[in-house]
């Protein structure tokens, strides 16, 4: 009999290549490091234009976490951190990114990188972390024009998705989907805090409620909670999620539902596409080809 424990709140983490991209010698290659409190990210881009990428587990050591982010993603490409002109780190754990020639507001990062995933287009962003929420409103360039952050509290964010995971005992990438299989929306539960939304989704099972009901209502509280910070910053279209929390379905459906519009398609992630849940490393590797180009300039 197995004595090993399920980790439902663990996600999988993966690197991806893109295969049409040979790095030569004169390329510019840069690269953006994503250190979140959940999760760390890297991608590396050749010319501007995206050549790989890695998602891992943030560790409690943010400059160890920023390492292997990184070494994930230069994983059986053809470059090493050697040929990297120029590293911006990002995100929860910015400015303990060793290798980084700067450090950049994740706020900056996701804007350019929302940008560069789904196009000019793009004029709101809900970046969904591991610990907080922003709205960012951003123009046709990607540059921020005005930003609103939830308070710091894990409730409505990843980190509480994962302690939901665990206690439903539901892998965590299959809750947006089981979210949805209700006949009728519950209501939201509690969700500024974590321990009140837990305490309340326990009572609710005792009652009888089914996994998929207690879902809902958190799912549904954690989009209330989104969709009201969007409306804040002034929802313009087109809206896109970003984080790890793009990738559950029942909250950007409910998402959709509350404010009245569609999220522009989220890639397909699973066989190549732009992953969003990257978004932040993909615009500090465009910021770090910006600056490596201003100061290739300056040194004429």
């Amino acid at each position: 009999m197995s004595t090993t424990q399920e980790e439902f709140w663990r996600w999988h983490e993966y690197h991806h290549i893109m295969p049409n991209i040979k790095p030569a010698d004169k390329d510019i290659i840069t690269a953006g490091v994503d250190v979140g409190s959940v999760g760390s990210k890297a991608a590396v881009m050749v010319n501007g234009q995206a050549y790989s990428w890695g998602i891992t587990r943030t560790g409690s050591n943010s400059p160890e976490s920023a390492k292997k982010a990184l070494n994930f993603a230069l994983k059986d490409t053809d470059v090493d951190i050697g040929n990297i002109k120029y590293i911006v780190g990002t995100g929860y754990g910015r400015v303990n990114v060793p290798m980084a020639n700067k450090a950049i507001t994740e706020i900056a990062c996701h804007a350019k990188g929302a940008n560069f995933i789904w196009g000019p287009s793009v004029r709101t962003v809900l970046d969904v972390g591991g610990q907080d929420i922003k709205a960012i409103k951003i123009d046709e360039t990607g540059r921020v024009v005005s930003f609103l952050m939830n308070d710091k509290c894990a409730a409505g964010t990843g980190r509480g998705m994962e302690v939901f995971a665990d206690l439903l005992q539901v892998p965590i990438e299959e809750i947006g989907a089981m979210s949805l299989k209700v006949e009728k929306e519950p209501e939201p539960v509690s969700c500024t805090c974590v321990a009140f939304a837990k305490t309340e989704a326990i009572g609710l099972l005792r009652k009888g409620w089914s996994k998929e009901k207690v879902l809902a209502a958190y799912t549904r509280a954690m989009a209330v909670r989104m969709a009201n910070l969007i409306n804040r910053v002034n929802l313009e279209p087109e809206l896109v999620v970003t984080g790890g929390q793009s990738k559950n379905v029942g909250i950007v459906s409910r998402i959709e539902t509350i404010l009245g519009v569609k999220c522009l398609p989220t890639p397909n992630w699973r066989e190549g596409g732009l992953d969003p849940m990257a978004a932040g490393a993909f615009g500090a590797a465009l910021l770090a080809k910006a600056l490596y180009e201003k100061e290739q300039k300056i040194g004429e």
